[in-house]
């Protein structure tokens, strides 16, 4: 296999990834911001590797690229900002709609590879602007209140917390108000116990948040 084969190979992954985590980041969403937020920022590195894969092929044949402020550039742009008006009724859950690649039709079919080459980086660089903007977004959102999962694994440690409260009839768990912060996580820790292991046996203080926080304290 040649290098340029090797090439058009590593394009074609980067591009299929792309688009392949996207698809998998939207579907995690109802579950997990944590796992949304990973997959758009590895769909976004994914269009970084192909947008400098298509400027290596021009700046290699010594082919222009085009400016951001030239009318070529702004052709390119102004479809994506016109499809997504309001009044654009186009049903894009379709598989059989050609509407999209037809839009581009003139550019991505054109004879000129430098055409097809820019086209496709106006096409990537509109991408990961609105990649980018998700991204905030789901910082934004994982930061205030995480996806369903988070939110699942903060209420079960507050239930252990009330449960901590109430019940002080483990011999292994006898938490009392002069009981240590955990280091990790700030929740109040328990006195344990090893059962098991080099140090079975010996006390230590355990969040009570466990197994959501290991934090650990020796007792001293």
């Amino acid at each position: 296999m040649n290098a340029r084969s090797r090439t058009v190979d590593q394009m074609v992954q980067a591009a299929r990834s792309g688009r392949q985590n996207i698809a998998e980041g939207s579907r995690a969403s109802r579950n997990s911001s944590q796992t949304e937020l990973r997959l758009v920022g590895v769909a976004r590195a994914s269009l970084d590797e192909l947008l400098l894969d298509y400027e290596d092929f021009l700046r290699q044949r010594k082919l222009r690229q085009w400016a951001k402020d030239e009318p070529a550039t702004a052709a390119v742009c102004a479809v994506a900002a016109y499809r997504s008006e309001p009044d654009d009724r186009t049903d894009r859950s379709d598989p059989t709609n050609q509407s999209d690649m037809a839009a581009y039709r003139q550019w991505l079919e054109h004879a000129d590879p430098a055409i097809v080459a820019n086209a496709i980086i106006c096409l990537i660089h509109q991408t990961n602007y609105l990649l980018d903007r998700q991204l905030q977004a789901l910082e934004r959102e994982f930061i205030s209140e995480g996806g369903y999962t988070e939110r699942l694994a903060a209420a079960r440690m507050e239930h252990r917390r009330k449960e901590h409260r109430t019940d002080q009839s483990d011999p292994t768990d006898r938490s009392n108000k002069e009981s240590p912060r955990c280091p990790q996580c700030g929740a109040l820790m328990a006195l344990r116990t090893a059962r098991i292991g080099r140090h079975a046996g010996k006390s230590f203080w355990g969040c009570i948040g466990y197994p959501e926080c290991r934090g650990i304290l020796p007792v001293k």
